[in-house]
C-alpha cells in the first residue's frame, strides 16, 4: 500500500538546543542592521510568517522574499557546528526513519516550517538527511500557512515519485499546527510531545494518536501501516 509519510523537523527528528531561534535572530540582524527585540516565535509556523512577524513586531515593512531567504540560509549554514555540538537527533529517529525510507510503496519526507536549504543543515548535522526523500519535501519558501504545504508534498511526490492522486498521507509533528495541517486536509496524524506542547494540548487540538516520542519503532511503523491500508 502507498502512503506519503511527512516528518516535521525541529522538536519531532531533532533537538536544535535553541540554534534555530539564533538563526533567526542572525537573519534579521543581517537584514535590518540591529538585533530583534525578542526571539522570534516559532511552534510550527512557516519561515515566512515566521519572519514577516519579526518585520511587523519591530514596525518595518517586509523585505523581498528572495532577500530573506538567502539571509535565513546563510545564517543557517554558519551554524551547522553548532547545532552539531549542542543539538541531537531525539530517541527512536534514526530507526524509524531508517525503516520507513526500507519500504518500497512508501515516500517518507519532511513537511517543514524550515527552507529547504535550513532544513538539510538541521537534517545533515545528525546523518539524517540520507534517510529522507528530500526533493519531495514541503519547506517554509512553499507557502505561509502549514496546511498549504500538504499540496505541495503532494504535488512534488506525484510528479517526481509518480505517486498516486488519492494515496494518503501522514504527518508526524510536535505542535498543534502539524495537528492543524493534518485535519484541514484530510490527512493522517501522528502527534509526538517531544517539544514544547503537551499529550494534553496535542489531544486537544485535535490528534488522536500522541506519543510521547518515536522510540518505539514498531509502534511508529505499525500505526503508519494502519494509515496505508485505509
Amino acid at each position: 500500500m502507498q502512503l506519503i509519510v511527512l516528518w516535521d523537523i525541529d522538536h519531532t527528528l531533532i533537538e536544535n538546543a535553541g540554534v534555530s531561534k539564533e538563526i533567526y535572530a542572525a537573519a534579521f540582524t543581517a537584514l535590518v542592521g540591529h538585533s530583534p527585540k525578542e526571539p522570534a516565535r516559532t511552534e510550527g509556523r512557516t519561515d515566512r510568517l515566521i519572519m514577516s512577524g519579526m518585520f511587523r513586531q519591530h514596525g518595518l515593512e517586509e523585505l523581498e522574499w528572495s532577500v530573506v531567504e538567502a539571509a535565513l540560509a546563510s545564517a543557517g549554514e554558519g551554524r551547522l557546528d553548532d547545532l552539531r555540538r549542542r543539538g541531537m537527533a531525539l530517541p527512536g529517529v534514526r530507526d524509524v526513519l531508517r525503516v520507513a525510507s526500507e519500504r518500497p510503496d512508501w515516500v517518507s519526507s519532511v513537511l517543514t516550517g524550515n527552507i529547504a536549504a535550513n532544513a538539510r543543515v538541521k537534517l545533515s548535522a545528525f546523518g539524517l538527511d540520507a534517510l529522507l526523500d528530500l526533493s519531495v519535501g514541503a519547506y517554509g519558501a512553499d507557502a505561509e500557512q502549514r496546511p498549504d504545504l500538504v499540496a505541495v508534498a503532494r504535488k512534488r511526490a506525484r510528479h517526481l515519485r509518480g505517486v498516486l492522486e488519492d494515496v494518503p498521507v501522514a504527518l508526524v509533528g510536535d505542535t498543534p499546527r502539524d495537528v492543524e495541517a493534518a485535519l484541514a486536509t484530510g490527512s493522517e496524524i501522528i502527534a509526538v510531545a517531544s517539544g514544547i506542547h503537551s499529550a494534553d494540548e496535542l489531544a486537544a487540538a485535535g490528534a488522536s494518536v500522541v506519543l510521547s516520542d518515536l522510540s518505539d519503532t514498531e509502534r511508529v511503523i505499525g500505526l503508519l501501516e494502519d494509515f496505508a491500508g485505509r
